[in-house]
C-alpha cells in the first residue's frame, strides 16, 4: 500500500495547523500537505465533505480513524520506555488482517517516524510529545462519536495487552488517553478484563460492584451494549464493525458469568 492510499479521498479532521496535522506532517511528508491542500481547493470534495454520504468521505472517516489509532499507539508503546515486539508484531497482524499484506510496511514506516518526531520532541522538552497527543485527543473527541473513540480505545488496550501483561505505566497513558478523550471513568478498566474468565473480572467488565442489586446489573449491562453496538462504527468498514462484534460477545460473555451466579 503506498502511502497516497492511508490519506486518500476526504480527510476529515486531519488538517494542517493542528495537532493531528502536525503528526501526520512528520509520518507522510510532503504528501500530506499535497492531499490536504488538494481538498482545500477542492469545491466538490468540500461539498462531499459536508454532504458526507461520498464514498471519498467514508474512505477519509476511515483513514482518519487509523491514523489516530497509529498516532495514539505511538504514545501507548513506548508509555513504559521500550518497544517490544510483541506489540509491535500485534499492530503488524492487525494491519495485515485488516488492510492486507502491503498494509504492514506502511503502517510500521508511519510507526517509525512517529517514534522519532517523539524522540525528537521530548529531547527539548520531555512533556512536548505528551502535549501534542492531549491536542490530538481532544481533536478525535470533538470529530468522532463516543462509538468510534470505545472502538478506538479498545483497539490501543489490546495493543498494550499483546505481549501478555501490561505495565502500570502503559494503564496510566491508556486512562490518560482516555480522559482526553472525553470518555466515561472506568472504560479502560471495562475493556482491561474482556479476556478474564472469573466473576470480578466480569463485574469489571460492567463496570458494578458484586453489591449492586440485580436491576443495577441489568442496567449497566443495556447501557453497555447500547454505547458498544457494532453498528454505531459499521462507517468504518467491515472490518472495524466486527472487532466490535467481538468486542460485544466479550461484555455478553461477563453477563453471562453474573447472570448465572445470580440465578437471574
Amino acid at each position: 500500500m503506498s502511502a497516497a492510499k492511508w490519506i486518500g479521498g476526504i480527510l476529515g479532521f486531519i488538517t494542517t495547523g493542528t495537532a493531528l496535522g502536525a503528526l501526520a506532517g512528520a509520518a507522510l511528508g510532503a504528501l500530506f500537505d499535497y492531499a490536504v491542500d488538494g481538498v482545500s481547493n477542492d469545491e466538490t470534495g468540500h461539498g462531499a465533505r459536508q454532504a458526507g454520504g461520498s464514498e471519498n468521505y467514508r474512505r477519509g472517516e476511515r483513514n482518519g480513524f487509523l491514523f489516530s489509532l497509529l498516532a495514539l499507539a505511538s504514545y501507548i508503546i513506548r508509555a513504559d520506555g521500550k518497544v517490544m515486539h510483541s506489540e509491535m508484531e500485534y499492530v503488524r497482524t492487525f494491519l495485515r488482517m485488516n488492510f492486507g499484506d502491503n498494509a504492514v510496511e506502511q503502517g510500521n514506516d508511519i510507526l517509525l517516524r512517529l517514534f522519532d518526531e517523539q524522540k525528537r520532541m521530548n529531547a527539548t522538552n520531555p512533556y512536548a510529545f505528551r502535549d501534542i497527543i492531549r491536542q490530538s485527543c481532544m481533536q478525535i473527541a470533538a470529530n468522532m462519536s463516543y462509538a468510534q473513540r470505545l472502538q478506538l480505545l479498545n483497539f490501543l488496550v489490546m495493543i498494550a495487552q499483546a505481549d501478555g501483561k501490561i505495565t502500570s505505566e502503559e494503564i496510566s497513558a491508556l486512562k490518560e488517553v482516555a480522559a482526553y478523550m472525553r470518555m466515561q471513568d472506568g472504560e479502560v478498566d471495562s475493556m482491561l478484563n474482556m479476556q478474564g474468565d472469573d466473576l470480578e473480572s466480569a463485574y469489571k467488565v460492567l463496570g458494578v460492584s458484586p453489591q449492586a442489586t440485580d436491576d443495577e446489573v441489568r442496567k449497566a449491562y443495556r447501557k453497555l451494549v447500547q454505547k458498544n453496538h457494532p453498528d454505531k462504527v459499521a462507517s468504518l468498514g467491515e472490518d472495524i464493525r466486527l472487532a466490535s462484534e467481538k468486542k460485544l460477545k466479550e461484555i455478553n460473555k461477563a453477563k453471562d458469568r453474573i447472570y448465572k451466579a445470580r440465578g437471574i
